[in-house]
């Protein structure tokens, strides 16, 4: 079995694939100040609630984007399960040739994203990835990916509201029954999770203009579902998307060896 790991600035989520298929997924708070212990701790009483053997897995695949989390977990992976992980990065095949101005400045998830994606659905392609932040990626036919955009997302956004201000409040994260509302508590839904849809809307439109030809516009991250229900530009909606790829580029690394 394989364990896929995906370290993001909120939250961690992990996945166990025998062969090709998802068989479980398990979603932890990020926390930068859990030791290497801790995670591994809390990995050995998760994997058993699932009807997973600590002992079938054999290979560990990691992108992440909160650095000092990826040393962490690349010691427990050697100390819990005797395994040295793959850790997206420099020098790990994945099928996917980046032509931003610096490679290294593109996030690992979001590149594991682009090769999961192109693989399963071709190019040209415009990913969401709902996280943190909302992060749109473009890649081109060729398999190149161009570059995107970040964006506040949903969570963030709201929670700036909060936190900037005396007297909006916290706000369960859901359409509002119309635009125009009546009350603080939809006024907020309606600015931040509709604002958000036309938002994306717009993006995309922009992304279709400078690609110069009609692309496939993937979903994918938390909130990927809550969006998809209040627009159609989606052509397919994949929450697990970053772990499929973790999966697809350890396969990718372990036939080049």
């Amino acid at each position: 079995m394989l364990l896929a790991i995906d370290i993001g600035n909120t939250n961690i989520t992990l996945g166990v694939f025998h062969e090709e298929t998802l068989k479980a997924t398990w979603r932890l708070a990020t926390d930068t100040r859990r030791m290497p212990d801790e995670y591994g701790l809390m990995l050995l009483s998760l994997l058993p609630m699932r009807g997973v053997d600590v002992a079938e897995v054999k290979a560990v695949s990691i992108c992440s984007v909160v650095p000092p989390l990826t040393q962490v977990f690349a010691e427990l992976c050697e100390t819990f399960f005797h395994i040295k992980p793959l850790v997206i990065g420099a020098g790990v095949r994945t099928g996917i040739k980046v032509l931003y101005d610096n490679p290294r400045d593109v996030g690992a998830d979001r590149i594991v994203d682009a090769a999961a994606a192109y693989r399963i659905y071709g190019g040209p392609l415009i990913i969401v990835d709902f996280g943190t932040p909302t992060v749109f990626d473009a890649i081109t036919a060729q398999a190149e990916y161009l570059g995107g955009a970040i964006a506040p997302g949903l969570r963030l956004a709201a929670e700036s509201l909060f936190t900037a201000t005396s007297q909006l409040r916290r706000v369960e994260l859901v359409p509002p029954p119309c635009a125009i509302a009546r009350n603080t508590v939809q006024s907020i839904q309606s600015g931040v999770v509709l604002g958000h849809v036309d938002m994306v809307e717009g993006m995309v439109r922009r992304f279709k203009r400078e690609l110069g030809q009609e692309a496939k516009v993937i979903a994918t991250g938390g909130a990927a579902p809550l969006i998809a229900k209040e627009t159609g530009i989606f052509n397919a909606v994949s929450v697990d998307l970053t772990l499929i790829g973790l999966r697809m580029i350890h396969e990718m690394n372990q036939d080049h060896r």
